[in-house]
């Protein structure tokens, strides 16, 4: 059996967008087995896929700030013997990173990568076997899979399969049609200012569509009582862990986002989804998912409901939104 390892640890947008790159992988290795390093707070999505045969969580976020626990050194120790415990055919790190590249090396295989002048820290090549030159200027999925499709020596194939399963009881019960509004994003430049957001949130309650807001750290869920504050009978759920949220995204009429992990996750899921842009590039990172998905920048409430009703005529049609 060929037996393949990805190293793309963080963030959760990069690791959603790493997935068709895994489907590629096992289309061109069926009878293979596939591995995945990833930072645990993202372990949930690499589960997700149906090709991976097993995921090795790391937690370098966590162990740089306890380095001099006994604990973390044992953990360090067991995610070792985890990884080298394999032999692989081919060790692929899609990351781009030095820190990547260095978990790419203490794997046992060899070892592919982006040449200096592709990857995203050009350092990094000096710790790969075979380093490929990797087109810039294209989609994050693109880049990922044109690296595969080069480290695996096949030709790149043009459907673009997440391959994910947002499988198990839906964590919300939710009487009406709902849409998931993804108010929180790491960096403040991305947000989009909350009273779009509670015009958006009026509009879809006009249609029949009740929405949820969805947080993560208590200044979200701040943030998302504000929002709901304005909108008629809107829902700030208990927090989530990353599986649950990906099926409660998988059961909404639409989701509307903005650039965070979890619009992407959703867009990945199939569902009809609208990504915001307020500072990003789309075109470099935007949402990656054929006709069910629009990509904003710059957009006011409006528009952003006139984008999940053309999405969501992909599918059956938000209530009110056809």
């Amino acid at each position: 059996m060929r037996r393949l390892l990805f190293v793309k640890t963080s963030s959760l947008g990069d690791v959603v967008h790493n997935c068709p790159a895994v489907s590629d992988a096992a289309r061109a290795w069926p009878e293979g087995a596939i591995d995945w390093v990833v930072e645990e707070a993202f372990a949930d999505v690499a589960a997700m896929h149906a090709r991976v045969r097993r995921v090795i969580p790391v937690a370098v976020r966590r162990w740089r700030g306890a380095l001099w626990s006994a604990r973390t050194w044992q953990e360090i120790g067991a995610f070792r013997r985890a990884l080298r415990g394999e032999r692989y055919d081919r060790v692929i790190d899609t990351q781009g990173l030095l820190k990547s590249a260095l978990l790419a090396r203490a794997a046992r295989g060899e070892r592919h990568g982006m040449d200096a002048a592709s990857a995203r820290e050009p350092l990094a090549a000096r710790f790969y076997d075979v380093r490929h030159p990797v087109t810039k200027g294209q989609h994050a999925v693109e880049r990922n899979r044109q690296l595969v499709a080069a480290a695996l020596g096949v030709p790149p194939v043009a459907a673009c399969d997440y391959g994910l399963r947002a499988e198990g009881a839906q964590p919300l019960e939710m009487p009406a049609p709902y849409a998931v509004l993804l108010t929180m994003t790491s960096r403040a430049d991305k947000l989009w200012p909350e009273e779009k957001w509670v015009e958006l949130g009026r509009r879809l309650a006009t249609d029949g569509v009740r929405v949820v807001l969805p947080w993560g750290s208590d200044e979200e869920k701040a943030r998302a009582e504000r929002i709901a504050s304005g909108v008629r009978d809107a829902v700030v759920p208990r927090r989530m862990r990353v599986a649950e949220l990906a099926r409660l995204l998988r059961a909404a009429k639409g989701v509307a986002g903005v650039d965070t992990g979890l619009t992407h996750l959703a867009a990945a899921l199939g569902v009809p989804a609208v990504g915001i842009y307020t500072s990003t590039q789309a075109r470099l990172t935007g949402l990656h998912a054929g006709a069910r998905v629009r990509n904003l920048e710059g957009a006011d409430a409006a528009a952003v409901h006139a984008g999940l009703a053309d999405a969501t005529a992909e599918r059956a049609p938000l209530a009110g939104l056809a």
